[in-house]
């Protein structure tokens, strides 16, 4: 073979990256652009915020309920108050009156 041959080898070694290079031109944009592509990351990065920010109102729930708890088991005046005011208990030594609507 003289230099002046092209062989099939030579030509692949020449062709495949520019080739390559030709294929990732065209399909990078078309990944990119495509409804699962950018569009569809940025959506996710809007939806990641909102949990995100969710997350850190349900975290503050928690330590107030985690208070809460707390002062239940050791305080009796906070089981009291409860007791009173969300299920309408008195003491056994209280009066209760009950008024009707006035005419």
């Amino acid at each position: 073979m003289s230099s002046g041959d092209f062989s099939l080898g030579d030509f692949v070694q020449r062709a495949l990256p520019l080739a390559i290079l030709g294929l990732a031109l065209i399909g990078a944009p078309l990944l990119i652009f495509e409804p699962e592509g950018l569009p569809r990351m940025r959506a996710l990065s809007k939806e990641l915020a909102q949990v995100k920010a969710e997350n850190v109102e349900l975290t503050r729930d928690v330590a107030h309920l985690r208070a809460e708890v707390l002062d239940l088991k050791d305080n009796p005046t906070a089981v009291e108050r409860i007791a009173r005011g969300k299920l309408g208990l008195v003491r056994k030594s209280e009066v209760v009156f009950q008024f009707g609507k006035g005419r």
